[in-house]
């Protein structure tokens, strides 16, 4: 296994880290001693990087990771986990979360802690809410080690947040075909030179750039004198970016675990040889020509007066449509444009008012795609967003009424 060090604090982290929110599955739940075991094994292998979250499976996974890391586990690894900004509506809930997530966790500090999936709105509302004083406070008192986000917005957004707090560390969505959207390039070296260990999360975008991918691009990959998987081709890509520190992978599956452990014992920082690159090039040209949309994710075209992320309902768009066996970009789509998560962003508030069709250096239609995409990522199942918030709304709850009698119990 090879390691990357954080710059701030000098932590030597595991290059492939294990994300815990696609954990093995078992009669519509999570299959519990398997996870374990598979936790385990990678720790044994030398992964030490463990992400979750309070939303991954419903609560379940900082359950499981916690009972994982029992038997002398714990010491071997760092936890990452998340504070929901949607759970947030007063500054006390942030302390409530967090007392509520070292319980479940079995610990008393949380390695990696993250203000999850930012954009400028509700980074805007949680910095109002006292967002910053709770994450002083809350190093101050050891609870938390190391203070980060995670990101899901536009780049300016990205470098404003970036710039607002003493960060150790972000983590930001990035993969072969992600390289312009969001925070991208430009973002990652834009955290790098601030000194920020950067996480990158869906480096197979949810498993799409590995496996079964398109026959033209596996075409490609079995023209190349060095033989590799999908996968191993995709996360090569990312940890060839020297700023790169942990690349996250959320596994559930042994022989795809194994993969990926001795992939990450011989990916160093710009290994892959010029004939590499240009598999690489080739394979991403034939994934840009299957897309829907030809947006480069370069943003001119914001921001919306209507509200919509453009790029964003595009890129997702896209992703359906090149992997359409996945259901991942439907459910991406209805969490971060369709106002479960965040304020609503999705193409159907378009006015078609023609101010992005004239700022785009692509010459796309945009309001008339807008309109696909509307017609094929929305309609019915919208329905459902209100349902879903009413979920969240239902975990915080419990959250609460397990973080009170945590504390009764405490106090007895």
């Amino acid at each position: 296994m090879l390691y990357r060090t954080v710059p701030k604090t000098g932590d030597r982290l595991s290059i492939l880290g294990f994300g815990c929110m696609r954990l093995p599955a078992k009669s519509g739940g999570i299959d519990e001693n398997r996870a374990i075991r598979q936790i385990r094994h990678a720790i044994d292998s030398g992964v030490n990087y463990f992400d979750t979250a309070p939303a991954y499976h419903f609560g379940k996974s900082e359950q499981i990771l916690g009972r994982a890391l029992l038997d002398g586990y714990r010491e071997k690894v760092k936890i990452a986990t998340k504070l929901p900004h949607w759970s947030v509506r007063e500054r006390a809930d942030m302390d409530r979360i967090l007392t509520s997530q070292l319980t479940t966790l079995r610990t008393d500090h949380i390695d990696y802690y993250l203000l999850h999936s930012l954009a400028k709105e509700n980074w805007d509302k949680m910095e109002k809410l006292g967002v910053l004083e709770f994450l002083d406070k809350a190093k101050a008192a050891g609870k938390i080690r190391n203070a980060g986000f995670s990101f899901h917005g536009n780049l300016e957004a990205f470098k404003q947040i970036v710039d607002s707090y003493d960060w150790q560390f972000c983590q930001i969505q990035y993969n072969l075909l992600d390289e312009h959207n969001q925070a991208g390039t430009a973002g990652l070296i834009y955290a790098a030179g601030k000194n920020l260990a950067v996480m990158v999360m869906e480096p197979l975008r949810g498993g799409s750039l590995a496996g079964h991918v398109p026959a033209d691009v596996q075409k490609i990959y079995d023209e190349a004198p060095v033989k590799r998987s999908p996968a191993e081709w995709a996360l090569r890509w990312v940890w060839d970016h020297p700023e790169v520190t942990v690349v996250l992978s959320g596994m559930n599956d042994e022989a795809h675990i194994d993969e990926n452990i001795r992939t990450a014992g011989s990916a160093l920082p710009q290994s892959l040889s010029p004939e590499d690159r240009a598999i690489l090039d080739r394979a991403k040209a034939a994934f840009l020509r299957l897309m829907k949309v030809g947006c480069t994710g370069c943003g001119y075209c914001m921001p919306c007066p209507s509200g919509v992320d453009i790029p964003g309902c595009f890129a997702l768009y896209n992703a359906r449509h090149l992997f359409p066996d996945d259901r991942g970009p439907r459910f991406q789509y209805i969490g971060h444009h369709g106002g479960l998560l965040n304020k609503p962003s999705n193409a159907g508030l378009c006015r078609a008012c023609g101010k992005c069709e004239k700022a785009c250096p692509q010459h796309l239609p945009i309001p008339r795609l807008l309109k696909d995409v509307k017609s094929d990522m929305e309609g019915m199942v919208m329905l459902i967003v209100p349902v879903l918030r009413g979920g969240l709304w239902c975990m915080n709850t419990v959250s609460g009424i397990r973080s009170y009698f945590s504390r009764e119990k405490t106090h007895d």
